[in-house]
């Protein structure tokens, strides 16, 4: 299958902790996948590009396929952090293929988890996606990358658990198991919790949002106090995209599901189960824009 002559078709999803691709063809579907490194534009565009071309040519070694074919391919690439048409141009004109569709990771993941059908979802991993989909509308709120944005987010977690670290060492709050333990791994120093936040990524402060989740389901008060802040958030993004109770609601993503325990009762009424993730989306938006390329030519 992977010597067919079909053109082929390139989803990627790439964010703060790794890229995605799919590779296949409209007769067959998937045929390849791989994964790389990470791939947030707005982190590091160079980086970013030079990963996903990368791992693209790791999809096409899997599935048998000449790399000489990914320059007839159409691809569609949803990254994190691409903010403006000028960045999706920036990364369009660095892939080296026939045909390349850049957008952020946004429209990937509505996709994806809704299979082109109405509704909402929050996807929350190393960053947050908070979006609906009505009648082929898209529209999201937030997303604007962890340097000012990203509440409820792997990342955000992440570092308000470091925060909450250093104001109980200061007696500023009171300790808790949380705390403890994470202010042990950094060998009781909080010197040294600052040494890696002048360095740390959106990927490295996610590290520790399992501890945080773990702790807070636990019964931890400051684990609970940073989900049910995330929470908050999160709400708010739904009633800002018009959410109602009942809707159709997906919360994806590593950290999304462990708001499920935080959230009104009445919002997550209309919980599903994603169709399918941000990498399918990619792929189907890649293979709807290989359809009309095939009937113009």
């Amino acid at each position: 299958m992977s010597n067919s002559s079909h053109p082929l078709a390139i989803g990627v999803d790439g964010g703060g902790t790794g890229c995605r691709v799919a590779i296949g063809t409209a007769a067959d579907g998937v045929l390849a996948r791989a994964e790389g490194g990470r791939a947030n534009v707005t982190s590091d565009p160079k980086l970013a590009i030079e990963n996903v071309i990368a791992t693209v040519e790791a999809a096409a070694a899997s599935g048998g396929f000449p790399v000489a074919r990914l320059s007839d391919a159409t691809a569609h690439v949803g990254l994190a952090g691409v903010m403006t048409e000028q960045d999706a141009r920036r990364v369009s004109s660095a892939l080296p293929y026939k045909h390349s569709n850049v957008t952020d990771d946004r429209p990937t993941a509505l996709n994806g988890a809704l299979g082109g059908e109405d509704g909402f979802l929050l996807s929350v991993g190393t960053g947050t996606i908070a979006a609906a989909s009505k009648n082929g509308d898209i529209r999201s709120v937030g997303g604007w990358g962890f340097s000012v944005s990203d509440q409820a987010s792997g990342a955000w977690i992440g570092q308000k658990c470091l925060r909450a670290v250093l104001l109980s060492h200061d007696n500023l709050s009171a300790h808790s198991d949380l705390t403890r333990a994470v202010l042990r791994k950094f060998h009781d120093d909080p010197n040294e919790i600052v040494a890696f936040s002048m360095t740390a990524t959106p990927g490295d402060y996610g590290t520790f949002a399992p501890d945080v989740t773990e702790s807070a389901r636990a019964g931890d008060p400051v684990g609970q106090s940073i989900m049910m802040a995330g929470a908050t958030y999160l709400q708010q993004c739904l009633t800002a995209l018009r959410f109602n109770a009942g809707d159709a609601l997906c919360l994806t993503g590593g950290v999304g599901p462990h708001y499920t325990d935080y959230l009104p009762a009445d919002t997550i009424s209309g919980l599903r189960e994603r169709k399918g993730n941000a990498l399918d989306g990619a792929f189907n938006f890649a293979l709807t824009q290989l359809k009309k390329v095939t009937e113009t030519q």
